[in-house]
């Protein structure tokens, strides 16, 4: 049984499938990540380091600025990102702009 779903090789974050305890240790990618708080079922993982303002990808797509450092086995929900999507004071970020949010 799959317990995460990444899709593409850029995403930092994978859906979870079933809930997940601190302490727990997944092979992802042939590297391993221990996590660091319990991650309910549904809920985001970071599978890499992203720094305060860098980018949150998910299915190869921009979900949100982080606004705070995360480190891989993290929790990833809204306590610790900003969506770019569906806000009309800030737009999201693009490839142009670079790998940090504004």
């Amino acid at each position: 049984m799959r317990n995460i779903v990444l899709i593409n090789k850029k995403d930092n974050v994978v859906t979870c499938l079933r809930a997940f305890v601190q302490g727990e240790t997944l092979s992802i990618n042939n590297k391993e990540i221990k996590l660091n708080a319990d991650i309910p079922v549904f809920h985001k993982l970071a599978i890499a380091d992203i720094g305060k303002s860098g980018l949150c990808y998910k299915y190869g797509e921009v979900i949100g600025c982080a606004t705070t450092d995360i480190k891989a086995g993290d929790h990833v929900h809204m306590h610790n990102i900003e969506s770019t999507r569906g806000r009309g004071d800030k737009k999201a970020p693009t490839s142009e702009r670079g790998d940090k949010c504004n």
